[in-house]
């Protein structure tokens, strides 16, 4: 196992990597996939304690973090730090990645694999990340681009926003951030999006095939799709509605927040 200390620019090269953690608290973080040889490159590090890099050749393990910053305890961090990293890491397209970031922002792009990430503040960019894709965070917003796969969001005031998304299974939970998705449902694709007081806004093609209910106790439900009815019963409003030939299916539930369901166009 090789072990580095930075605490200084630097730019390090690595052997095959199979899984990758990687823990910052400001600054700015790049998880790239990439064809060539693994690597880290510090452009930027103002901090009183160093950053630890591990590498272990016979597993294929790369973690990049601060000592103290554990993944136990990254969602609760109330600390005022001052350490500030820009940090780009390339590895290969099916590595399975860890990652977190206090208020940093973040984007990871290209993995195919098992993803994680998780944000305090910091907003993260998914770009063309497939495969099983976990997203958690407290206030930062998450924007998914280009998703395939698989994608579990939770959030406490985090907005989700999912642009150009073919998903298996996408199933977002916040308490008031918002959540805006514009989709392409496979035939088997199911869609599950909870909010508390947050709106959630979904725009799926004119000729798309799935099964739809939306549901709030309060809040205002919109479609622009004929075939979706409303129905308002003691202390909830619905509306649903098979869309096509069914199939798919896409379920929306409020407390407070309005609900939007909107015709985009034919795929």
């Amino acid at each position: 196992m090789q072990q580095w200390t930075i605490d200084a620019p630097e730019h390090l090269t690595f052997g095959p990597v199979k899984s990758l953690d990687v823990r910052i608290v400001a600054g700015r973080l790049d998880v790239l996939a990439s064809e060539g040889p693994p690597t880290v490159e510090v452009a930027e590090i103002a901090s009183e304690s160093p950053l630890l890099v591990t590498y272990d050749e016979d597993t294929g393990r790369l973690v990049v973090a601060y000592k103290d910053l554990t993944w136990d305890g990254l969602m609760g961090w109330l600390r005022r730090d001052r350490r500030r990293t820009v940090l780009t890491i390339a590895v290969p397209k099916d590595c399975a990645v860890n990652a977190g970031v206090v208020s940093a922002p973040a984007v990871v792009a290209g993995f195919e694999r098992t993803t994680h990430v998780r944000s305090v503040s910091g907003e993260i960019v998914l770009d063309g990340v497939s495969g099983d894709v976990n997203a958690s965070t407290v206030s930062g917003a998450v924007e998914s681009r280009a998703m395939e796969g698989d994608l579990a969001f939770k959030s406490v005031s985090g907005d989700l926003t999912v642009a150009d998304g073919t998903p298996r299974r996408l199933k977002a939970n916040t308490v008031s951030g918002r959540v805006t998705a514009d989709l392409r449902l496979r035939p088997t694709g199911h869609v599950t999006l909870n909010s508390v007081s947050g709106s959630i806004l979904v725009r799926l093609p004119e000729n798309v095939d799935s099964d739809v209910t939306v549901r709030s106790t309060s809040g205002r439900l919109v479609s622009t799709f004929d075939e979706l009815s409303g129905t308002t019963g003691p202390g909830t409003k619905t509306m649903s509605g098979r869309l096509g030939g069914g199939m798919a299916s896409l379920s929306a539930t409020t407390v407070s927040g309005e609900v939007a369901v909107l015709k985009g166009e034919k795929e």
